[in-house]
């Protein structure tokens, strides 16, 4: 499938839920930081998710903190990687954003701040230090 028709079939929700893993969340924000300025890629993202979530009969996954640190995180990375590396370049570079398991947030972030109520809601600054350089 085209990236294309990936975030059509995203922001449409008709990609099939078994086809949107995390890997698959990180291919879509990398294309929507790549395509737009940072600022509308996170509102665009976090908004196309919270409606693909809501059209699987999962509301209550979608996670601001979660997905904002994601973009803000890989956001960083794509402006200090080499000017236009493709997508399978940067996921080779960059092998600690896709070990859901083993969270990169755990950097950032206490456990409990991201299992709150309020880090699914609204973007919650890390709370968890040193932090990595």
């Amino acid at each position: 499938m085209s990236d294309d028709d990936f975030i059509a079939q995203l922001e449409d929700c008709t990609l099939p839920e078994e086809q949107f893993h995390h890997a698959d969340h990180l291919h879509a924000a990398w294309l929507y930081l790549t395509r737009l300025p940072t600022a509308e890629a996170i509102a665009r993202f976090s908004q196309v998710l919270r409606s693909y979530a809501i059209s699987m009969g999962k509301a209550d996954r979608y996670h601001e903190t979660i997905t904002w640190a994601h973009l803000l995180l890989m956001n960083e990375r794509i402006r200090r990687s080499q000017p236009n590396a493709s997508w399978q370049q940067f996921a080779a570079a960059n092998p600690d954003l896709f070990d859901w398991n083993n969270s990169i947030l755990a950097r950032y972030y206490r456990p409990e701040t991201l299992d709150s109520q309020l880090a699914r809601q609204v973007f919650l600054m890390p709370d968890r230090g040193p932090f990595p350089t």
